[in-house]
């Protein structure tokens, strides 16, 4: 069968490497990722594990590499992904990656240094150039002053003294209000805003800041406003009091900052140069060591021998794969030139594999529905692959619509036919992932809606004429009561219906019926019945195939014949009547054929609800209640049939697991005599017993199912309650289908409203401004018609294609996990994760 039928086989084994192969080989299966190690030394702390120093050791390596990559990022650099992902290196090349990567991060790091420093001096030559610029208004403006200039200029006494300095802009307020506190009003300050930004050299960041000169008397003062200065990180600077000394002083500081500022440019290149170079291989170092990191903590798992001349470990394979495995063990030794081949041994295991599941890009998507609800059982059947066709068509049932799914289709191909680009997309968010990862899911529902909406006749709620219409139409056309409305009650027996079905789908004719709704909810209810029957009918069918290959035959007979028969007795047969009640009554005018005409048709629901109570049809004594001869005979045994299977569900498996469990008790006493006879009868014994576990279907290792080994009563409260959940749960499911002919029918309800009241409306005003023939009328029909589109499109979108398609989308998941999954499904696996380098480097990609 194929991969995506069952879970493939797997074998635990057991792998036997030389220490000097162990490296090579590990990376050989990462490069594969066919294999699931186990972890031999669970029981042993990580630290104490033999490769500790070597995984200590890429952990440094990976700090400097994330500390480079920052660097080459803060610089604007962009980061190349290699054209060619790169192998595991071998220890020795790790070896002078490490010495490489040492000297690169001292280069970076003291050039980084370097320029901080250099950036610092910078800045404090920067703003003491402007204090000294702001402060020499200041003080020329003090000196003018007839009553200060003999108090301004030094720290005799009876002079004022000032501190001239630089703040940030937000702390001005607070700063001037510490101050006049601390002063008690006598200080006077003066300010000046500074249009030019001011950069930190440690973090990068550029803030507004004020220059700013306070001028005081006293020594006291002079400690208090520098206190004040330090607890508001304002940045003090030494202002000569001479006008002569602060303008030779400002011609230096210019000077200094025309050098400084040449130095940091020739230093900020360099640093730059260097961090280009090293951006070109930062991607392909940090694969480097993410591989040789994953190999080492697998070797962790691996035990040594004896004689410690052998690394042992296990893992889970596939048997598919079992000779790629070899040969990826002999590639290792090859590489390092080991003389003793290194092998795998299979060995027998009572454990539960993992489940493994060969996908494609296609079927990805689907199997990723399945999961999501449980893991499959080891060598379960995979609902996933009927899911691939059922999944859609049951969508498009509910949302049949042409024109809906041809958008739907039209967005999916577009992300299947440019998937290698939109791959590549990062940071697209949560709802992009999805989009993109159900790419084929989403086309396939589109192009499942595009053939319902063809069967539904329904093109954005209006119909396409193409193979004519079974009515005639010509009359209709003419009558003057039909005329007089827009809708017409469409009636088959009359002559205005050809009496022939119409070539596919709906006729177009019924977009016009009053009656519409009536007609459409008959035959939409009875579809989605007759479909759910099918559909639990087939996951049923499901539970056989999983019995088979379990070898639980007991099971066949105790479980699957009457939960099958119990479902076909009654709403097997339900969906029987249906179909019998389309073929065997048909409009008709002829009276002699009234009795088969839809007038005389005995309703389904009430029919199938005086089966189960045994009661007769209240029809009208003109019609015959029934649709064959002796069907209320038939139904009655119908019905004791299907209750019939129930005690077989409750007490089946049980008995038979009880009658599995004795065993003939013989008198085997001492053989010393060489007893011949009692030696036949105790092989008899032995015999018998194992025919017995074969006819009833015991697996060879004694076990019957999940439950067989508790004791017999808890086996029977477990058999009682599957048996309550399967009976009630026919029900409820059965009617659970329903919700195909309830979203199907508000989707198209829907849509008419949408038609009829904005885009025909829109119609009909634009149309009614065009009836005078201007230029003026004209184009303001145009803009009516224009806007009723834009907003029919927005709605049709927005709601009848994302919001109904997701609740669509929400039901149909429903159905397969709830009503046909659980005919057959445990999902009671685990998932194959097997150590695969792809799988390591996926976090890289999200980093990026």
């Amino acid at each position: 069968m194929g991969a995506l039928f069952r879970s493939e086989e797997m074998a635990l084994c057991q792998l036997f490497i030389q220490p000097e192969a162990a490296y090579s080989s590990v990376s050989m299966l990462g490069e594969l990722g066919i294999v699931q190690f186990r972890d031999l030394n669970a029981n042993v702390n990580m630290f104490l594990r033999k490769y500790v120093g070597e995984v200590r050791r890429c952990d440094e390596l990976e700090r400097k590499l994330r500390y480079i990559e920052a660097a080459v990022r803060e610089n604007g650099i962009a980061l190349p992904d290699p054209q060619v992902v790169p192998k595991a290196p071998n220890p020795r090349e790790i070896i002078d990656l490490e010495a490489n990567l040492e000297k690169t991060e001292n280069e970076i790091v003291q050039l980084s240094q370097n320029a901080v420093n250099l950036k610092s001096n910078f800045v404090e030559l920067q703003e003491l150039r402007h204090v000294l610029e702001k402060a020499q208004v200041f003080l020329t403006e003090q000196e003018e002053s007839d009553s200060s200039r003999a108090l301004i200029g030094g720290d005799d006494r009876g002079r004022l003294g000032f501190i001239a300095g630089v703040i940030q802009r937000e702390r001005v307020p607070g700063f001037e209000r510490m101050l006049w506190r601390v002063s008690r009003g006598n200080v006077f300050l003066r300010q000046a805003e500074l249009d030019e930004l001011i950069e930190d050299p440690a973090t990068g960041n550029k803030f507004h800041k004020t220059v700013f000169v306070v001028f005081f008397q006293g020594e006291n003062l002079k400690a208090r406003v520098k206190k004040v200065c330090a607890g508001f990180h304002a940045s003090t600077y030494h202002c000569p009091s001479s006008a002569a000394e602060r303008k030779e002083k400002l011609a230096q500081i210019r000077t200094q900052l025309e050098d400084l500022n040449m130095v940091l440019n020739q230093t900020q290149d360099h640093r730059h140069r260097v961090l280009l170079s090293v951006g070109k291989e930062v991607t392909k170092w940090m694969v480097m060591v993410r591989k040789t990191k994953a190999i080492y903590h697998t070797l962790n798992m691996f035990n040594m021998d004896v004689t410690k001349k052998c690394q042992i470990g296990e893992c889970w394979v596939p048997y598919a794969d079992l000779g790629l495995v070899r040969d990826a063990l002999a590639d290792g030794g090859k590489a390092v030139g080991s003389s003793i081949q290194s092998f795998v041994n299979i060995i027998e295991t009572a454990e539960n594999p993992p489940t493994f599941i060969r996908t494609n890009k296609f079927t990805a998507g689907f199997q990723a529905l399945v999961d999501a609800y449980a893991v499959t059982s080891y060598r379960e059947v995979n609902p996933a692959l009927y899911t691939i066709v059922t999944f859609p068509f049951l969508f498009a049932v509910m949302f049949g619509d042409l024109g809906h799914g041809l958008i739907v289709t039209l967005f999916a191909a577009y992300l299947c036919i440019w998937e290698k680009k939109l791959s590549q997309v990062k940071g697209g968010g949560e709802i992009w992932t999805i989009f993109f990862g159900g790419r084929y899911i989403i086309l396939m529902m589109g192009v499942f809606s595009i053939y319902t909406g063809l069967i539904y006749n329904d093109v954005f709620s209006l119909s396409m004429n193409i193979f004519g219409s079974s009515w005639n139409a010509t009359r209709i056309a003419h009558d003057p009561i039909i005329d007089s409305s827009r809708h017409v009650t469409m009636d088959p027996a009359t002559e205005d219906y050809a009496q022939a079905p119409y070539v596919m789908g709906l006729d177009p004719v019924w977009q016009t019926a009053t009656n519409k709704i009536i007609f459409l909810n008959s035959f939409k209810m009875k579809i989605s019945i007759i479909i759910g029957v099918v559909h639990m009918v087939f996951g049923v069918m499901m539970s056989l195939i999983n019995h088979v290959q379990n070898r639980k035959y007991i099971s066949i007979i105790t479980e699957f014949v009457p939960q099958m028969l119990f479902l076909l007795l009654l709403f097997g047969y339900m969906a029987v009547m249906m179909l019998m009640k389309w073929i065997l009554y048909w409009p008709t005018q002829d009276p002699s054929e009234f009795k088969s005409s839809p007038t005389c048709a005995p309703s389904v629901l009430i029919t199938f609800i005086n089966m189960m109570l045994f009661g007769d049809n209240p029809e009208a004594f003109t019609c015959d209640p029934y649709m064959f001869p002796d069907q209320k005979s038939v139904q009655r045994i119908l019905v004791l049939a299907a209750l019939a299977c129930i005690p077989v569900m409750l007490l089946g498996k049980p008995i038979a697991i009880l009658l599995t469990r004795r065993k003939p008790k013989y008198d085997v006493r001492s053989r010393s005599n060489g007893d011949a006879v009692q030696g036949i009868e105790l092989q008899s014994a032995e015999v018998l017993a194992e025919e017995a576990q074969e006819v009833l279907g015991a697996p060879q290792d004694g076990g019957h199912d999940e439950h067989d080994d508790e004791p017999f009563s808890e086996i029977m409260v477990h058999q009682c309650i599957h048996t309550v959940e399967y009976v009630l749960s026919t029900v409820s499911h059965t009617a659970s289908y329903l919700r195909l002919w309830a979203l199907s029918l508000a989707h198209a309800q829907l849509s008419d409203v949408l038609w009829s009241m904005i885009f025909r409306k829109g119609i009909m005003a634009g149309q009614s401004e065009h009836d005078d023939g201007s230029v003026g009328s004209m184009v303001l029909g145009g803009v009516f018609i224009y806007l009723a589109f834009g907003i029919w499109t927005f709605f049709t979108v927005s709601v009848l294609v994302l919001m109904e398609g997701l609740s669509a989308f929400l039901h149909t998941l429903r159905l397969h996990w709830v009503e046909f999954m659980s005919k057959f499904y445990v999902g009671a696996g685990y998932a194959f994760q097997p150590f695969a380098f792809n799988n390591i480097l996926e976090p890289s990609a999200e980093d990026d």
